[in-house]
């Protein structure tokens, strides 16, 4: 029986995600399960990031859904290889998990003209190395260069995003980025709480760089692959319906969860 489109993430930005991918493809149905109480991840040891990750999935599998995407850099970067390697022959050829991470690396090699990539994250991210990994797989002659942004999710989740504080680690972390090389002419947001920095950003990144978001690209890269895999579009309900699971007491979720979604949410409470 299909059954929803399942999206994961470890804290709140993988709303960003979410609400291009509603956007885009509002026919499908959705179950977003947020793991809130246990967040952040990004300080967590590869074990126990995969660990987590792999409870939130079999959950969501266990709610109907057979295709889950991991709108969550640092469970993409940490959980997703080993999952799909590890745990989906478990399940058999009807269940899949996709992450955020690959359908920024497969595209950003193409916006690039002079071969050079800038990658602003999370220290988690920045130290994986995933986006090195990536991009060097499908982009060989690309050169990436990293700056971990330690203060921007505290910020966001603590709603001093807006203020002029924020200014000042914004600056200081793009111009450490781009002092590492002249060429820099594409940067990737590579982590999904970064979209509520966005008018930050592009005050002080020059307008010559390009930058790149996550959310609709992976809205994109989504609705490519149901069209190219016909089994997996069959196995995924359409009824336009969109149900919110937090591990966080509901009412904290909500509020904050509202800031990245764009919308008011009420969301449903899960205890492990």
């Amino acid at each position: 029986m299909p059954g929803p489109i399942g999206i994961f993430d470890s804290g709140y930005g993988g709303l960003t995600v979410f609400r291009e991918i509603e956007a885009l493809l509002p026919e499908y149905d959705y179950v977003y399960f947020g793991d809130n109480a246990r967040a952040p991840y990004g300080g967590r040891s590869f074990e126990t990031i995969y660990k987590f990750t792999l409870e939130c999935v079999e959950h969501l599998f266990g709610m109907g859904c057979r295709l889950v995407i991991l709108a969550c850099n640092t469970a993409s970067a940490k959980a997703l290889r080993n999952i799909q390697q590890l745990d989906l022959p478990r399940y058999g050829l009807n269940y899949r998990v996709l992450g955020v991470i690959r359908p920024t690396t497969e595209l950003v090699g193409r916006l690039t003209r002079s071969g050079c990539v800038g990658i602003l994250a999370t220290p988690g991210t920045v130290k994986s190395e995933s986006y090195v990994i990536e991009i060097n797989h499908f982009y060989p002659e690309v050169a990436v260069y990293q700056q971990a942004c330690p203060m921007w999710v505290p910020l966001i989740e603590n709603n001093e995003h807006l203020g002029l504080g924020a200014d000042y680690f914004v600056e200081k972390d793009i111009r450490a980025l781009l002092n590492q090389a002249d060429c820099i002419d594409t940067v990737v947001l590579g982590c999904t709480h970064y979209p509520l920095l966005l008018d930050k950003i592009r005050r002080y990144l020059p307008a010559s760089i390009q930058l790149v978001q996550q959310g609709r690209l992976v809205a994109e890269r989504l609705a490519d692959y149901l069209h190219r895999h016909p089994e997996m579009d069959a196995q995924c309900s359409k009824g336009g319906q969109c149900l919110f699971y937090t591990t966080e007491t509901p009412d904290a979720f909500d509020e904050k969860a509202s800031l990245f979604y764009g919308q008011p949410i009420q969301s449903q409470h899960f205890e492990w």
